[in-house]
């Protein structure tokens, strides 16, 4: 677990931590982004391994998910917590497991503003810009050794 700034990032529980989970989704994908519902909710959630980052109340403030095909997505933090850390927390979790999962590689749709948070983690753009949910998006990769 991490700690920073008064909040901890873990791996979620599923069945524990769901509700929460599609509390920030709501909040920040369908009703700040207003991506439609339809697109939001997949069959494979309960698949992926997901990540929470929780307030000192316990209150989940942030998201983030691995799926099974070595994808990071869902990648969500509430306005309040924004550039706080809850976002790096989040993906150094995600990019965790994917080690310990034994993979060498991982991808992900950028939201095209967000581009250089990734950069900054080692991913790298790749192909054209493309509209996901009317939001511009690249596809990024990140790819390492060991």
């Amino acid at each position: 677990m991490a700690e920073a700034d008064s909040f901890s990032v873990s791996a979620a529980d599923w069945q524990e931590d769901q509700a929460g989970i599609a509390q920030v989704r709501r909040r920040v994908f369908i009703e700040e982004q207003v991506v439609p519902e339809a697109m939001e909710w997949e069959t494979q959630d309960a698949d992926c391994d997901w990540f929470v980052a929780k307030d000192s109340g316990g209150a989940i403030v942030g998201i983030a998910r691995l799926t099974p095909d070595a994808r990071i997505g869902r990648m969500a933090v509430l306005p309040a917590w924004r550039r706080r850390g809850v976002g790096s927390g989040l993906l150094r979790a995600a990019l965790a497991r994917a080690r310990q999962k034994g993979l060498h590689q991982v991808g992900l749709h950028a939201q095209v503003h967000a581009l250089p948070f990734y950069a900054r983690f080692g991913f790298q753009a790749r192909g054209p810009e493309f509209d996901e949910a009317g939001i511009p998006h690249r596809e990024m990769v990140l790819q390492w050794m060991e």
